[in-house]
């Protein structure tokens, strides 16, 4: 009870003449009893209101189980399923590190962490940040995207806190520190928790007879970082010279993912949690902008097809997974398979590097899946399943194809990385089974070779992974498929096995992990 308000309450029972107040102006502790009790009924009935709040708001949660109470991108957030419009997000106060006085600099936020033999074979090194112990564990300190430079030349993560940290690969070679070009590790402060990031297209070589100890500035001392931002502002960097290019603005919301397509054009394709796509063109000082709208909530991710023909985005509450021409900026169709007996998620897509696949992974309570879709034909190929024992603890976090199509990494809540051989039923490679291991998304190196993870806790790890040596069948459905739609393949006179090869129709329509029970409660 407020305070000013207990002078008012005393003057009151003086003025009544009923019996039970007679005793209270008489007895003091009784009336302060009273006062104590009032309080008490009053606190009780508050906390309860602010209990059946919390209980109405998180009860898309509460229906997965407990352990989707730490969902990627639901950390520290309030989701409401059906209230959608309110996108609120981060209600506690981020903790922030100490700004960086120049971006582009070398920083000491972060130590190449070594190693031990027997932790994993496959864990090459881990990348931990330096940070004060109070903010461990804190919201605003995730890795929530991780890239390689088109080259491999450089590797960008976001640290936590605003801080984007860049480091010359790999990270022991002396090029690194004697070189042409300044190869030293480098920092981007951000000034907001970033959620996304991208590197831009290769940049051509310079000149002949360039050298950057002479000063000379050329077209080909650019090397394009984009940074998407939770506040929705998009920030684009030049990674060589640490200077800011563009504050892209227009998103409402959390930039959850950044992509450039791979024709090596100045075009950023954004997904926000506006519920929209936004595709600038950097070509211009002012850089143009075209909004695609349709999504129903929250966008999780987007990739754009190896021919720049297609964007696809997933809707991670809407359960959308949406096809866009990037040529025409217009709506091409929405993926749709058998509806699911239970409720689910999306997390993440990828096309394959031939573009005839589509990949986009979910999660529900009790096992999370790949679906393998044909983008031309919207015809879904096959599913590889996976179920835990735990229920409410099987997260599928992030997926992403190889750079030569054959293998997929797979981030998920019970494993740090897993390697799947694409159409196989087993894993080629999967780390040890650690519910800790806090894994949020993953990129491979353009060489092959290294996969980096990043995690919950703002660390990276990167893995060693197996190569392969592509058959002379797989190469050549890669180059044709490159640039032939599954309807012309279907027109060309060729023998149905051949067909059904070059079009993945070979793979079995549905795949298990080996530890999968036979039933199960989601539809095929």
């Amino acid at each position: 009870m407020p305070i000013n308000l207990l002078p008012r309450l005393v003057r009151v029972s003086t003025r009544l003449t009923c019996p039970v107040c007679s005793i209270v102006s008489a007895d003091p502790s009784t009336f302060t009893g009273a006062i104590m009790g009032i309080f008490i009924a009053a606190l009780i009935v508050g906390t309860g209101a602010i209990v059946a709040k919390l209980v109405y708001s998180s009860r898309d949660r509460i229906c997965l189980g407990n352990g989707f109470g730490r969902m990627e991108e639901e950390r520290g957030d309030v989701i409401s399923l059906v209230e959608s419009e309110d996108d609120v997000v981060f209600q506690d106060t981020v903790p922030r590190l100490p700004p960086l006085t120049e971006n582009g600099h070398h920083t000491t936020h972060a130590q190449i962490h070594p190693i031990p033999i027997a932790s994993d074979p496959s864990l090459l090194l881990e990348l931990k940040t330096r940070r004060p112990p109070s903010l461990d564990g804190r919201a605003g300190c995730e890795t929530w995207s991780v890239d390689f430079a088109p080259d491999g030349a450089w590797f960008a993560w976001s640290m936590g806190h605003g801080i984007v940290w860049v480091v010359a690969w790999p990270l022991d070679s002396e090029e690194s520190q004697d070189g042409e070009r300044d190869r030293g590790d480098k920092s981007f402060s951000c000034g907001e928790p970033v959620w996304g990031l991208a590197f831009g297209p290769k940049p051509p070589k310079p000149p002949a007879g360039y050298h950057a100890n002479t000063g000379k500035k050329t077209t080909g001392d650019r090397l394009l970082l984009a940074t998407g931002l939770e506040n929705g502002v998009i920030k684009v960097w030049n990674v060589l010279t640490g200077g800011l290019l563009f504050d892209l603005r227009g998103h409402e919301g959390v930039v959850r993912d950044l992509v450039f397509p791979p024709n090596g054009k100045l075009t950023l394709v954004s997904t926000s949690r506006d519920r929209t796509l936004r595709i600038w063109d950097l070509k211009h000082k002012a850089p143009k902008v075209q909004v695609l709208s349709g999504h129903k909530d929250w966008i999780s991710c987007c990739c754009v097809s190896p021919d720049c023909s297609m964007v696809a985005s997933v809707g991670r509450f809407d359960r959308m997974v949406c096809l866009w021409s990037l040529r025409s900026y217009t709506f091409i169709r929405n993926l749709t398979g058998a509806p699911h007996k239970t409720f689910y998620l999306l997390a993440s897509c990828h096309f394959s590097p031939d573009g005839a696949l589509l990949a986009t992974a979910a999660f529900s309570g009790s096992s999370w899946w790949i679906d393998l879709w044909d983008p031309y034909t919207a015809e879904k190929l096959t599913t590889l399943v996976n179920y835990c024992e735990i229920y409410g603890q099987n997260q599928i976090s992030a997926i992403q194809f190889s750079h030569d199509g054959l293998h997929m990494a797979i981030v998920t809540e019970d494993r740090a990385l897993r390697i799947w051989e694409v159409g196989q039923k087993g894993m080629v490679m999967q780390t040890k089974e650690d519910r800790s291991s806090n894994g949020l998304c993953c990129n491979f190196h353009p060489q092959g070779g290294v996969v980096a993870t990043g995690t919950r806790d703002g660390h990276v790890r990167f893995w060693k992974v197996p190569t392969v040596v592509p058959s002379l069948c797989h190469l050549s459905r890669s180059v044709l498929r490159h640039s032939v739609s599954t309807h012309q393949m279907e027109a060309l006179p060729i023998p149905r096995r051949i067909l059904e090869y070059l079009t993945y129709r070979n793979i079995p329509v549905r795949l298990q992990t080996p530890c999968s029970p036979e039933d199960d409660d989601w539809g095929n």
